[in-house]
């Protein structure tokens, strides 16, 4: 019997505020937050998928400044039967971030099966509660320990 493994990459986008960017999703009626990111394509480096993933959820380029946390424990996919690895790393972005920030998790413009919104919020009011996965929910205590305001 093989178990598959799920190898994701994701971004904190921390900007002048002290606020990182998170993204709120729904596919077909599950509704979930998180930060920026998904999983590797077959044939893809770490960074490579990273950048590739910010271009396709925000349309823009992002410069990878430093790793942050590499998933370290067991954690079973809620889609399917695999295991998920999860690598993060700090960005910045290449130019403007020209995206219509909403206040509110899951204001979504638009409809159909899959849908996106974006928000920031300032890392100091960042709550585990505020993202839905276990590994995003460590990389906000993580952050919330480490981060040291510019």
């Amino acid at each position: 019997m093989s178990y598959p493994f799920n190898v994701r990459v994701y971004g904190l986008l921390i900007n002048e505020k002290d606020e990182v960017l998170i993204s709120d999703e729904e596919e077909y009626g599950y509704q979930f937050s998180k930060f920026p990111g998904g999983g590797l394509e077959y044939g893809e480096g770490l960074l490579e998928g990273l950048k590739r993933e910010f271009w396709e959820e925000c349309f823009v380029n992002v410069e990878v400044l430093s790793h942050f946390y590499t998933t370290d424990f067991f954690v079973k996919s809620v889609f399917n039967d695999s295991q998920i690895i999860s690598v993060y790393y700090v960005v910045k972005e290449l130019q403007e971030l020209k995206l219509p920030f909403k206040e509110l998790p899951f204001q979504f413009d638009g409809t159909g099966d899959i849908k996106q919104a974006f928000r920031w919020i300032p890392i100091d009011k960042l709550t585990v509660d505020q993202v839905t996965f276990p590994t995003d929910q460590h990389v906000v205590a993580l952050l919330k320990s480490t981060w040291k305001k510019a």
